[in-house]
């Protein structure tokens, strides 16, 4: 029988000051416990780096505490984890359970705990936003959904979808098309009211009563009443006809086909026409998908899902602490939330979550499992499209996958390369010189961590002092200092290639950043494929058998190119139409700012009237003939 070898002195004494030190902190907490009120709140728990790893709601803090500081050792695992990792605690004292929760959820949203159910979508939505405050109110495009009032309608799972809605709403319903909060006036109406596209309040009176009509049927529309607003429609149309109003009605007429195409690409799910959500759950063991059916006037909208990735959370979490988290996060505006929630799985206290929703809704909320009749169908098909979002999901990252091991075997890479960052320079004859760099992670895009530079001090079209900048700017500074690249993708050939080991070597970071450069196929002597170069070979690697994985590093080197070039034109014509405008008698700073937000070229200024520029709060009539007159000699 063997014997387990004697433990290392050293080892032992390092594991008994360790365990020494964490039974002192948890000495100190659960003496710090004796201080904590009996009350409703959220409590914050932080590591030793100050960092908050989980945010709690609880009716009574002094109890809820108390068990995470007990002598006996939690149950489950996620609280073993997070005790373990707990150093400080904060709490926030609340009137109410229900407030306790509206502040719970909005600490997770700010802090995103490691230990807190986190969903993510990855991107902000775009939605539509009408104020109805306004006199004349317009339709706006944002992607954050504020507290201020005003009416949201979406989020639009694509900008595509929005697009289609917004060329409906402007074919069909006269509304201003102009972005400011309130008409600007103007002497004589746009193009938009010479096409019957707007009734030009900024240049004509128009009857607030009647535009507001007009506002409430977009209202209608967006908010899932298609059905009544064609009712409305038709009635219309019908005391038109009877007046003998045939034009007006042939207006009615065209308007309501339209709204009635919207009508038959939805699917009817109930009969009772009623506003309601469902919520349902798929996942596997790494990954939880959580989806949102929206149906209204029986209708369904759209679906949207989110993702929940953590395994420890996911660990311990059912399906309906999951939908529960969902409820909380997503539920943050009055018009978001529908008169019923339809749950797939059991919530715990759902009268609490249907106190909460009321609160915010303003009117009854109920959140509900059902058992039997059309919910149960609704929770069904909630649950069927989760699942093969889940399963496509899954497939489409398995496929990412297998490129990216493709990739790894073929490039020698020292680790599977998740995260992938790539490198384009940008300039005209050495002016306005800029770099960008471009991240993908699990072969998808990361946005948030791409990265644009303006090269200082660089004259010349010179590749080596552009890529020093860069690079020593990319590792030696800013928010993703210590993140390293699995590959470091670069656009160029070998000269290029050789530029960025020099260079990495130079910053220290060459073992920590494997590089390949890719260069476009030289078309003259019948190349097949574009070259992959890599370090330590004077060939490129051959990637003919492997055209998938050729095509990632290309699309990878394409994005790279198209964000450089977009931030380089931007810069280009920016200054150049500084340039044009500095120039100009009596065009000051004042003028110059405001003519370069609205017009935003040149030729667009040029083209413009001189009642459109005289327009420009800043401008009038004679500096609008003047900056015409010397755009016309300049072109």
């Amino acid at each position: 029988m063997k014997h387990p070898p004697n433990p290392d002195p050293k080892t032992v004494a390092e594991t008994k000051s360790a365990g020494e030190t964490a039974e002192k902190a948890e000495s100190d907490l659960a003496e710090r416990l004796t201080g904590v009120p009996r009350s409703p709140g959220v409590y914050i728990m932080k590591d030793n780096q100050g960092r908050v790893i989980y945010v709690g709601k609880a009716s009574n803090l002094k109890n809820r505490l108390s068990t995470y500081f007990s002598k006996s050792w939690p149950t489950d695992y996620k609280t073993g984890m997070l005790v373990r990792k707990i150093s400080d605690f904060e709490t926030v004292l609340t009137a109410t359970e229900n407030e306790a929760l509206i502040l719970e959820s909005n600490l997770i949203k700010r802090h995103r705990p490691r230990y807190n159910v986190i969903l993510k979508d990855d991107k902000r939505y775009p939605s539509l936003r009408i104020d109805p405050s306004a006199r004349y109110p317009n339709l706006t495009v944002v992607r954050k959904i504020k507290k201020d009032g005003a009416l949201y309608f979406g989020p639009y799972s694509s900008a595509g979808a929005l697009r289609e809605t917004l060329r409906l709403i402007n074919r069909n319903f006269r509304l201003r098309k102009c972005r400011h909060p309130e008409p600007k006036p103007r002497r004589r109406p746009c193009l938009n009211f010479q096409i019957n596209a707007c009734p030009a309040p900024c240049a004509r009176d128009v009857d607030p009563r009647q535009y507001m009509e007009i506002m409430e049927e977009v209202r209608m529309l967006l908010s899932g009443r298609a059905v009544d607003l064609v009712r409305k429609i038709k009635k219309e149309m019908t005391e038109a006809a009877d007046r003998q109003a045939y034009e007006v009605a042939a207006q009615l007429r065209d308007k309501m086909v339209a709204v009635n195409r919207v009508v038959e690409k939805q699917v009817a799910v109930t009969t009772d026409f009623k506003d309601r959500d469902a919520v349902a759950v798929a996942r596997t063991d790494d990954l939880a998908l959580i989806l949102v059916a929206t149906v209204r006037n029986g209708h369904v909208q759209g679906m949207k899902d989110y993702t929940v990735s953590d395994p420890e959370t996911l660990a311990v979490s059912g399906d309906g602490n999951l939908i529960g988290a969902f409820i909380s996060q997503y539920y943050d505006a009055p018009e978001r939330i529908p008169r019923e929630i339809i749950v797939a799985s059991p919530v715990d206290d759902t009268a609490m979550y249907n106190r909460l929703l009321g609160g915010i809704r303003g009117r009854k909320v109920d959140v509900i499992h059902p058992k039997r009749g059309s919910r149960v169908r609704l929770a069904e098909m909630a649950s069927a499209n989760a699942a093969e979002r889940l399963r496509v999901l899954a497939e489409s990252a398995r496929s990412a996958s297998r490129l990216l091991e493709g990739i790894q075997k073929r490039l020698h890479l020292p680790a599977y390369p998740n995260r992938i960052e790539c490198i384009d320079n940008s300039g005209t004859r050495g002016k306005e010189m800029v770099s960008g760099i471009i991240v993908f992670e699990s072969g998808e895009p990361k946005k948030s961590d791409y990265r644009k530079y303006r090269l200082r001090g660089i004259d010349l079209q010179d590749d080596y002092a552009a890529m020093a900048e860069t690079l020593e700017r990319r590792f030696t500074g800013g928010s993703m200092k210590g993140v390293f690249p699995d590959l470091l993708l670069v656009d160029g050939g070998k000269g290029q290639l050789n530029i960025v080991v020099f260079l990495l070597k130079k910053l220290g970071v060459a073992e920590q950043v494997p590089v390949a450069a890719i260069a476009k196929k030289n078309e003259e002597k019948q190349e097949p494929e574009d070259k992959i170069f890599v370090p330590g070979r004077v060939n490129p690697v051959n990637f003919t058998m492997h055209t998938a994985e050729l095509r990632l590093l290309q699309a990878i080197r394409d994005e790279a190119h198209r964000y450089a070039i977009t931030f380089h034109r931007k810069r280009r014509n920016t200054r150049a139409m500084a340039s044009v405008l500095d120039d100009i008698p009596g065009i000051g700073e004042k003028r110059k700012k405001e003519l370069l937000k609205h017009f935003g070229s040149i030729d667009a200024m040029a083209a413009a009237g001189i009642d459109e520029i005289a327009d420009l709060p800043s401008m009038n009539r004679k500096a609008a003939a003047d900056l015409q007159a010397a755009l016309r000699d300049g072109g």
